[in-house]
């Protein structure tokens, strides 16, 4: 007979420790245990119908059951369940899929390495960019600047890249040769200026470290096109043009983090074409497979590929699921799928201006003192006072109040903050 939800929740708190949570606060409340999923809802043990609102986290973008994306995997389980990449040794699934990523993704990409996540893929940037500056002779480019309250994974070097301060406090993070700049968050720093005007000063605090670093030391600069676990942080369509502009400058590669942005979130099929700037490095995850199976990687440009092909030598670095031929085999159904039904089209054309539309009504509530949206990601800032731009008192954590609303009302919002943020499914 199937357990009950209270059967579930005492073997959950006796054995499973939950990422990036409180396990003593968890063990006390009890799990909620979702059973099965279909299309954008999901069911819980205790048959509650949810909408969910947060595609997962950030990555079914297809939605739940279809079925082309189970029977690759089925039929690929069959064929060859796994072999790795090491000793000169390749798959069809893997080099199908190297072959699709780059058709669709910007012409500079022509190759890729694939991870088992975008946590392992930021790890794999850190690896491959300082790699192509030793390669250049220029061994003393090492450090690589990001922002604050940037996401860019939970491994050693994905935490350390991202700008999270609760996760820096543990561990002993950032690890040496990185460097934080503030993000380019116009209520926390543009108040009372125009937001291109504050764009280009956002864009500007990167050539300052650039200079106070000295750019014979700066190897990359990695960014989220849109910060995501941030609180979905869209910056002035001004900001990313100079970042561009800055890196070309001073020679430095620019390196866009597209786990949550690639594979038509923003109705593009990449954020970095949303946002108008030309990496040199694309990571991706999440949207790939749409969650189905894990799968990462990194999009390598012409600039570096040519570099650590051209001139030999061996790249001590990879995975044993780099290249896993069932997350390849359903990444190639994901993407065929995402052809078919036009899904990136439709974001731009159709359910992106629709949610744009119907955020800006929500605009308009007392409680609301920002929304904003790109594509299929919205934020709503709650506010205490909108005239004054007063927030809630912080041990009040208004956005898990929110959230908690949400949830029983049959809809999954996550709150970053007083930010109650979505990225449903495409």
């Amino acid at each position: 007979p199937a357990r009950t939800t209270a059967e579930w929740q005492a073997a959950d708190s006796a054995h499973y420790l939950h990422p990036f949570t409180d396990f003593k606060g968890l063990a006390n409340k009890g799990s909620r245990v979702i059973t099965r999923a279909d299309n954008i809802y999901l069911w819980d043990s205790e048959g509650h119908k949810i909408l969910d609102a947060m595609s997962g986290l950030w990555c079914v973008n297809v939605g739940y059951g279809q079925q082309a994306l189970i029977d690759a995997a089925a039929a690929q389980m069959k064929e060859l369940p796994f072999y790795n990449s090491f000793f000169q040794t390749a798959h069809p699934p893997a080099i199908e899929l190297a072959e699709l990523l780059s058709q669709i993704t910007p012409p500079q990409f022509k190759h890729v390495f694939f991870s088992g996540s975008g946590s392992e893929g930021n790890d794999t940037v850190v690896r491959m960019v300082r790699r192509y500056w030793d390669v250049l002779g220029q061994p003393q480019r090492q450090i690589i600047i990001s922002r604050k309250n940037a996401y860019h994974g939970s491994t050693m070097a994905g935490a350390s890249l991202g700008g999270m301060a609760g996760m820096h406090a543990q561990g002993g993070l950032p690890i040496p040769g990185i460097s934080h700049i503030d993000q380019p968050y116009w209520v926390e720093h543009g108040r009372g200026m125009r937001r291109d005007e504050f764009g280009e000063l956002a864009a500007s605090w990167l050539e300052a470290r650039i200079l106070n670093l000295g750019a014979e030391n700066v190897a990359a600069f990695i960014g989220e096109p849109i910060q995501g676990a941030g609180g979905v942080i869209i910056p002035p369509a001004s900001y990313w043009p100079e970042v561009q502009r800055i890196c070309d400058q001073y020679g430095i590669l620019l390196v866009s983090d597209e786990v949550i942005t690639g594979f038509g979130r923003t109705g593009r099929w990449f954020g970095c074409e949303t946002m108008g700037f030309r990496p040199d490095l694309m990571t991706f995850a999440k949207g790939v497979t749409s969650g189905y199976v894990p799968l990462g990687g990194v999009m390598v440009g012409d600039r570096v590929a040519k570099v650590l092909i051209e001139q030999g030598g061996e790249f001590e670095h990879g995975y044993t699921y780099s290249g896993h031929p069932v997350a390849c085999a359903v990444a190639l159904a994901n993407i065929r799928l995402i052809r078919e039904q036009r899904l990136v089209e439709r974001v731009h054309d159709d359910v992106g201006p629709y949610l744009a539309k119907a955020y800006e009504t929500l605009r308009e509530h007392p409680l609301v003192g920002d929304a904003e949206t790109c594509g299929l990601m919205g934020a709503l800032l709650l506010v205490k006072d909108k005239a004054r731009g007063t927030p809630f008192p912080a041990e009040l954590e208004i956005g898990m109040v929110c959230r908690g609303h949400c949830f029983g009302n049959g809809l999954i919002m996550r709150a970053v903050g007083d930010r109650m943020i979505i990225a449903p499914p495409l």
